[in-house]
């Protein structure tokens, strides 16, 4: 019987976690979806200033724990925490406001039952103020575009994984939205599901125009780590080789001037010309020394990029020691 590990950043959540613990708890009583597995929720605090840690403290059920950080470091942090503190063969994430439906988790189950590795939830009617859902909108058809993963809602916190996925993806920062995406990028199979949105209740939306800034970084992040995570010359040579190409092109043309006999020697365009130049073959010696860097750290094992295999036994797949 499979173990669901529900993992639950909180920061000031004091009137809702003991109503979504007994929610959870009701759901996986019920429905067949998620009646044939075990559960064990996991609360994290993520720095509360109010009586969220001893409203956790407080709840009775055996399945319930809590883990509480020294102060903010930020939800993939708490969620980071939260799955290597859980035990589970599935990881179950929500938000602990109760915009998340716990009835919900029985349809994200039978995906992972279906073969997926990680279930999207998508709050396609949400029940939020423009000043949210607009720039989450911008900030999800960017994400989906860029890295090529069509989920519609990269931003939902409500989503379930196969506990191998995190064995790969190394949550920092803000990258926890990112997780589709990052899961994507190494083979993991990826879906996504409506889900249904509550108005918010209690507390306030901890979501502003600085955390939208911070996710257009964060992208920038998770398509280098992605895209050019073993080429990183192509990054760097490819923005070097640019700027060289561009810097050239002004300087023929300023060739071509002085041979017609105009001067050139007090033309800002010969400074950038030969700025770019530099600059360019700067970029293309930094890529290199990546690239050397990059043969140097070790190789990922068969292991790490087999999902499954098939026939006759075959030999162990890790690499020599």
């Amino acid at each position: 019987m499979k173990t669901v590990s529900v993992v639950v950043p909180v920061m000031n959540e004091e009137d809702t976690v003991a109503t979504l613990a007994q929610r959870v708890v009701e759901v996986f009583a019920g429905p067949a979806a998620a009646r044939g597995k075990l559960v064990e929720i996991i609360f994290v605090d993520d720095g509360s200033t109010d009586a969220t840690w001893q409203r956790v403290r407080d709840i009775p059920h055996p399945v319930v724990s809590g883990l509480r950080l020294r102060r903010n470091f930020g939800k993939a942090a708490a969620l980071q925490a939260g799955v290597l503190a859980s035990s589970g063969e599935i990881i179950i994430t929500m938000d602990g406001d109760l915009q998340d439906d716990p009835d919900e988790i029985p349809r994200l189950l039978a995906e992972i039952d279906a073969g997926f590795d990680v279930v999207s939830g998508w709050k396609r009617t949400r029940h939020d103020p423009l000043g949210k859902t607009l720039p989450s909108k911008l900030f999800n058809f960017v994400t989906a575009r860029v890295s090529g993963v069509h989920i519609h809602d990269f931003n939902c916190g409500f989503k379930a994984y196969n506990r191998h996925v995190f064995d790969s993806v190394n949550l920092y920062g803000e990258l926890h939205r990112f997780i589709p995406a990052l899961a994507a990028a190494m083979g993991y199979r990826v879906t996504e599901i409506e889900v249904l949105h509550h108005p918010r209740r209690f507390g306030k939306s901890k979501y502003g125009i600085g955390r939208l800034i911070k996710g257009f970084l964060d992208l920038l992040t998770v398509i280098t780590i992605t895209t050019f995570n073993s080429r990183p010359g192509h990054l760097f040579g490819g923005m070097g080789a640019a700027l060289g190409v561009a810097g050239m092109l002004i300087n023929t043309y300023l060739l071509v001037i002085w041979l017609l006999g105009d001067p050139i020697g007090q033309r800002p365009l010969l400074m950038l010309g030969a700025l770019l130049v530099i600059v360019g073959l700067q970029f293309v010696f930094f890529g290199m020394m990546a690239e050397l860097i990059v043969s140097q750290r070790s190789r990922p094992t068969a292991d790490d990029i087999v999902a499954e295999t098939a026939g006759r036994q075959l030999p162990a797949l890790h690499a020599p020691a």
